[in-house]
């Protein structure tokens, strides 16, 4: 084939198109998406997008990338960023942003369908084969006949370039297939694609009357490009048949058509030209508009300052009554934290006097007991009112350690630092403190305690607290019970210790008065009469650690104290 004939073949790849039909399915796409996502980024790609404004979708696209998490928002974006370059002619940047797409995704389809145009227009031949046949196994793709007559042509064109024209007419044929007679630049392109086989193979007798068809139909169509290109082609053709005469006019024709696509052309710089100096005259307008913009602004300046001023002296008086006015809500508020203080310290008063009468007059009563035993020389007397003693004496330390403990925390002098600590080996170290005083008592304890639970709490002020909590199931228990302190994993955020007893149970009005104290506070503690002052600094640790305190409780049955703790 001549030179003539290849630049022929050369227009015939230029005019390959891409199916719109695919891009209609990806904007009917978006709006769902859209409407569900709430990244703005994303949705102003989007909105350009369905306005065909791709250059400003190609700027959006970088942001929204880095701000979807989603797959499928992620593979949408990098399609529509594709757009634009595409067009331009700039494959490569198309390229990268093409084969971010997953290949297993709801967009593959269309990634293979761009692929397979973009590798066609590089001369890419076997790559853009293997991605146009993927499209080929696409039941999305297949079903719409605009679709896979794309396909088909693009397909013919890459293996009729590869000089395989038995593959290349098996495509053209499907193609022309699916083209319905009124879609005549499709008729064209295919049996253009077809005449060029039949040229190439040097068979004139077939290509030269599809030529000719082609030419005919040209006339009848607007697109002026096809009449320039179907009259080139006969010229090339009369001349390679040494018919110059009929040549020349063919190539006369197309000369024809030629400038008339460039006067059409020419028409539209012209326009742009005009509106180029529009826009400037509309510039002179607007900057004699500007210069008596600034003429009024000095004007208003003027009058600004003057404002401002007037402003100024109001401001200095506001300022010094604010002043006046913070000093006053300062002395109010000094005041208030002195009655708080008041009562905090008539509530501790109150707490000694009341916990400490009942345990000194039980001390004595033993001292009373074994001074008789003594006399009787009662040796298992003697044993049980020693036990007694301590275990009451031991009662009272705590007693005190809680009033040491709270008075610390409300001058915030109580050490508190909150780390990472393995749950098990802490309830354990302070359970074996409790054996002796549960054999004594005749209470069992037992535990269930689960491994790898790590917390981040403060180790000593949680010990304080399940110490109460243990102090308390000791106190309220009958002559003898158990204890069962449980602890495992609460939810994904928590830890959960359960201490369990056989008590004496609390009632239900009561049970709701404790598990309302989820804070401490002056109100509170004038309202909590009956709750002891080692329950309120059991709420105020376990708050400080992060955690929540409650309880449950069946009256004459059982009471279980649950602290829930952050895990780590």
């Amino acid at each position: 084939m001549n030179s003539k004939g290849l630049f022929v073949l050369l227009f015939f790849l230029s005019i390959t198109v891409f199916s719109q039909k695919s891009l209609d399915d990806l904007r009917n796409k978006t709006d769902s998406i859209c409407n569900k996502v709430q990244i703005k980024s994303f949705c102003k790609v989007l909105e350009f997008y369905k306005l065909k404004q791709y250059d400003s979708c190609y700027v959006y696209s970088n942001k929204a990338l880095l701000e979807v998490r989603n797959t499928d928002q992620k593979d949408i974006i990098s399609y529509i960023q594709s757009i634009s370059p595409t067009e331009k002619g700039f494959f490569k940047k198309a390229l990268i942003s093409l084969h971010k797409i997953s290949e297993t995704g709801r967009f593959a389809s269309l990634k293979n369908l761009r692929l397979g145009y973009i590798y066609l227009n590089q001369q890419k031949y076997d790559q853009s084969i293997s991605s146009l046949e993927k499209c080929l196994s696409s039941k999305e793709i297949m079903k719409d006949i605009e679709q896979k007559s794309v396909i088909y042509h693009n397909l013919a064109v890459c293996y009729f370039s590869k000089n395989n024209f038995k593959k290349s007419t098996f495509f053209f044929e499907k193609q022309l297939s699916l083209i319905k007679k009124t879609d005549t630049s499709s008729i064209l392109l295919a049996k253009t694609g077809m005449a060029n086989i039949y040229y190439e193979q040097y068979m004139d007798s077939q290509a030269i009357p599809l030529f000719k068809e082609c030419y005919d139909l040209s006339l009848l169509y607007r697109d002026v490009k096809f009449k320039e290109s179907t009259a080139f082609n006969m010229g090339v053709i009369e001349e390679n048949r040494k018919r110059y005469k009929k040549s020349v006019a063919y190539y006369k024709q197309s000369n024809r058509w030629k400038d008339s696509i460039w006067n059409k052309e020419k028409i539209w710089e012209i326009t742009e030209r005009d509106k180029k100096i529009a826009v400037a005259y509309k510039q002179q307008e607007i900057g004699i508009k500007n210069e008596e913009i600034k003429r009024q602004k000095i004007v208003q300046k003027g009058l600004i300052f003057g404002g401002s001023l007037l402003l100024f002296l109001l401001g200095v008086l506001g300022f010094v009554y604010k002043k006046l006015r913070s000093k006053n809500k300062l002395i109010v508020a000094q005041k208030e934290a002195l009655s708080v203080a008041n009562k905090t310290k008539d509530y501790l008063f109150s707490v000694v006097s009341h916990d400490l009468r009942s345990p000194i007059n039980t001390i004595k009563r033993q001292h009373k007991k074994l001074e008789k035993h003594i006399e009787n020389n009662d040796l298992p007397a003697i044993k049980q009112a020693t036990k007694v003693a301590i275990s009451v004496t031991q009662s009272t330390s705590r007693l005190l350690d809680n009033i040491l403990y709270w008075s610390l925390d409300q001058s915030n002098i109580l050490s508190f630092t909150p780390e990472k600590n393995a749950l098990r080996p802490i309830i354990e170290h302070l359970l074996f403190d409790y054996e002796n005083l549960g054999s004594v008592k005749d209470i069992s304890i037992s535990s269930d305690l689960e491994t790898g639970v790590f917390v981040l709490i403060d180790k000593e002020s949680l010990k304080i607290v399940l110490r109460n909590l243990i102090d308390n199931s000791m106190k309220y228990m009958k002559d003898s019970g158990s204890i069962s302190i449980k602890m495992k994993i609460y939810s994904k955020n928590q830890a959960s210790i359960e201490i369990k007893d056989t008590g004496i149970g609390i009632s239900p009005e009561k049970l709701q008065e404790i598990n309302g104290l989820k804070d401490v506070s002056v109100t509170k503690i004038d309202h909590s009469k009956g709750v002891g002052l080692g329950l309120l600094l059991c709420q105020t640790l376990v708050k400080k650690n992060n955690g929540t305190l409650f309880f449950e409780s069946e009256l004459g049955r059982y009471t279980t104290a649950v602290v829930l703790v952050p895990l780590v």
